[in-house]
């Protein structure tokens, strides 16, 4: 373990902060103890989240704060094999003035558009922000996107489409107890947002019907009354059947789509040759449970639908996405207590860190960088002429191929581990070799930092300052528990003190990061995503505030279109008539399942944190292939056996597990480990023409047994059935 960290207030006694993880940003307090990190992590009953509740990752979430192999200096590459590294220890003026003089170097020999940003979903708001004020003021390059690309790009396009606005949920999570049927499709609420779980525990009290829409029997579904175990990519065929019968049954909000919405002829012809019983046939699923849905839905009084990655991260993700959000729209269940439709967001920052310069094509408030008045307002804030702006680079697992086709020589990576969590993974490590300089900065040598020429200390999460927006829209303050160990910087100060080595650090002069946010919420003024109204004082005071927040006496959004106007020019929610279409890759002989991925309740994304963390891994050492019994005694697998899955870009073995409660064309495994275990190495890198999200969730797979050195001959596919894991 690492020197036990110190309190950036002495004497302050109990400390207050935020979880790391997922998207409920759960309160925790910090309060002094006798064991030998000095320190307890324990649930904060003073943040109106989560209901004073902490999950296994929160409960220990400093566990990788104090690691020992923590990085606390600046550290160069002294070998030239990739991967793996030789690292020699540096100091930050030698490190910032190399770093600098290689970039002006690289730009100078190739444009600026040479050097390249990728960051992260996790960072702070006002990280976010000076991220991409960074790339496009100091670097002058058009090339930055972030990791949140591979999470949550499919709901927003599909939200600025139907609604105009792209916020998470648009109701908050004190809306859910009120619903009367919740929809959760493609989220495993249990296992990746646990502490999201009594609010829908309260709406069971409240007699709400909770159907679960997935191809696994999850920790969530047996929460639910129905359970739907749909195959991974037909979502749109399902829904389209529910849509169906509202429609023909005459059981839609005629009120409210005549005065609210469009498209309601694009959706009738849409579902048109949809019937339950054409569906069931496809689907599996029985007619009867199809109209039961669709019939308690759209007679229910108040009702939410939730969406996640399960049905976004594919190649037809938008569809999918809209046609849940006709559901809502449909029937009227928007802008009333108890109604809405949501997007659960996966990471920490997932929603402030794309509204607010990390994406591609987006300037702080979910301004579009090719809009004109955008440009001119946000350069005005910046102190620069509009023309010195870039346009719009390209997302995130498109900055590799740009690589490969030699356009991109540099690349500074900041919270994010793309080698383990893009697809099709090997193209990306391919890329990395290629780069004239890598630099990385991060708590730890990721697998990404195996090719960095240089390895930059970051700080955690209880070491820096700033604000957050958590998966309701609700944007709240984290303050500096810790101070940062050894000579690792804040992000900010790293940031502002490399722009300066580049001649531009007049642009980045701040002296803490609430005059970072200070400027955030002058250059979001008169965007979607409107923190103009916002300050540290009030958000300290409210425990947060909603956006939009456009003056400082408006009290925030927590409900959206309580009016019934959107962001639509004309002021209407938008239906959209869905064609349900096949996913890049199908099964054939050779390929005949289909792998899906996912999470586990005991890490986070690509494990860079929860794999360091002994309690975690203690729990799920290892990822544990998830299939169905009828797989099992299809390959003949025996107890102690392993499978080997192969899809098209490789194969690799797993440990088993068998399940009754998975879809039996559907083989599960999780995504957060990296190497040999890295299932990324096998997933699919075609990308969705609108949000370019690559469709993790569905590539055609073959299955194989793998016998362990000494064989049990006497063991036998029924044995192995069992469910426990090998």
């Amino acid at each position: 373990m690492a020197a036990p960290p110190i309190a950036a207030e002495p004497n302050t006694g109990r400390l207050h902060s935020h979880c790391c993880y997922c998207s409920m940003q759960c309160g925790v307090d910090l309060i002094p103890s006798g064991n030998e990190i000095g320190w307890e992590v324990k649930p904060s009953q003073d943040f109106p989240v989560a209901t004073g509740r902490l999950c296994q990752k929160g409960l220990n979430s400093l566990g990788h704060v104090v690691h020992p192999e923590r990085l606390v200096a600046p550290m160069r590459r002294v070998s030239s094999a990739l991967p793996g590294a030789h690292w020699h220890q540096s100091g930050w003026d030698d490190a910032l003035d190399d770093i600098a003089s290689r970039i002006k170097s690289i730009q100078q020999s190739y444009g600026n558009d040479a050097v390249s940003v990728f960051g992260g979903g996790s960072l702070t708001n006002e990280v976010s922000y000076l991220l991409g004020k960074f790339t496009r003021v100091a670097l002058r390059s058009k090339y930055i996107d972030y990791n949140g690309r591979y999470c949550m790009s499919s709901a927003a396009a599909a939200q600025m489409r139907a609604f105009g606005v792209d916020r998470g949920m648009n109701v908050p999570l004190d809306d859910i107890p009120m619903a009367k049927y919740i929809i959760l499709a493609g989220t495993n609420i249990a296992e990746c947002q646990p502490t999201m779980t009594p609010y829908l525990l309260a709406a069971k009290k409240q007699k709400a019907v909770i159907v679960t829409i997935d191809p696994r029997q999850t920790m969530t579904s047996k929460l639910a009354d129905i359970h739907v175990n749909l195959q991974p990519g037909f979502d749109s065929v399902f829904v389209n059947s529910l849509l169906h019968v509202i429609v023909n049954e005459g059981l839609y909000n005629k009120a409210y789509v005549e005065n609210h919405t469009t498209g309601l002829e694009e959706i009738r012809a849409a579902v048109e040759h949809f019937s339950p019983d054409t569906v069931s046939m496809y689907t599996g699923i029985p007619k009867e449970v199809i109209r039961t849905i669709a019939r308690g839905f759209a007679r229910a009084e108040t009702g939410i639908v939730l969406t996640a990655r399960g049905l976004e991260q594919q190649v037809n993700g938008v569809e999918h996405t809209l046609n849940y959000i006709n559901l809502c729209l449909l029937t009227g269940k928007m802008g009333r207590p108890g109604c809405g439709f949501g997007a659960v967001t996966g990471q920490a920052n997932g929603q402030g860190g794309r509204e607010h310069g990390q994406k591609a094509d987006q300037l702080p408030g979910y301004r579009m960088i090719d809009d004109p008045e955008a440009r001119k307002h946000v350069a005005g804030v910046w102190g620069i002429d509009p023309d010195e702006l870039p346009g719009k680079g390209v997302s995130a697992y498109e900055l590799f191929g740009k690589i490969h086709d030699g356009e991109i020589k540099a690349m500074i990576v900041l919270g994010s581990n793309p080698l383990v969590s893009s697809p099709n993974n090997a193209r990306v490590a391919e890329a990395l070799k290629k780069l004239e300089l890598l630099v990385v900065v991060d708590m730890f040598e990721t697998e990404t930092a195996e090719y960095a020429h240089w390895l930059l200390p970051g700080s955690s999460f209880l070491e820096a300052e700033g604000t957050l927006t958590n998966l309701e829209g609700r944007v709240f303050h984290r303050a500096r528990a810790f101070e940062t160990p050894g000579e690792a910087l804040e992000d900010y100060k790293l940031i502002g003190k490399l722009a300066d080595r580049l001649g531009r650090g007049q642009y980045f002069q701040y002296d803490s990061p609430e005059a970072i946010f200070e400027e955030l919420c002058r250059a979001t003024a008169g965007g979607k995503a409107d923190y103009s109204g916002m300050s540290y004082e009030r958000i300290k005071e409210q425990k947060g505030l909603f956006w939009p927040c456009p003056s400082e006496d408006h009290p925030g959004t927590p409900r959206m279109f309580e009016s019934g106007v959107f962001y639509h020019p004309d002021g209407r929610a938008k239906l959209h008539g869905i064609t349900p279409k096949k996913p890049a890759e199908t099964t054939d002989r050779d390929f005949p399942y289909i792998l899906t991925t996912g999470r586990v309740g005991s890490h986070y994304l690509s494990g860079t944190q929860t794999r360091r963390t002994e309690a975690l891994m203690k729990k799920a050492p290892v990822p544990v292939a998830e299939i169905h019994p009828s797989v099992a005694e299809k390959i003949r697998l025996r107890f102690d056996d392993r499978i080997r899955l192969t899809t098209r870009r490789g194969s690799l073995v797993f440990d088993v597990k068998i399940s009754k409660e998975i879809h039996p064309t559907t083989v599960f495994v999780p995504f957060h480990w990296g190497g040999e275990h890295s299932i990324n190495l096998l997933t699919n890198d075609a990308l969705h023409p609108i949000s370019r999200m690559p469709e993790f969730k569905v590539c055609a797979t073959r299955i194989e047994r793998v016998a362990p050195e000494t064989e049990d001959v006497t063991a036998t596919a029924d044995t192995a059935s069992s469910g426990a894991r090998r």
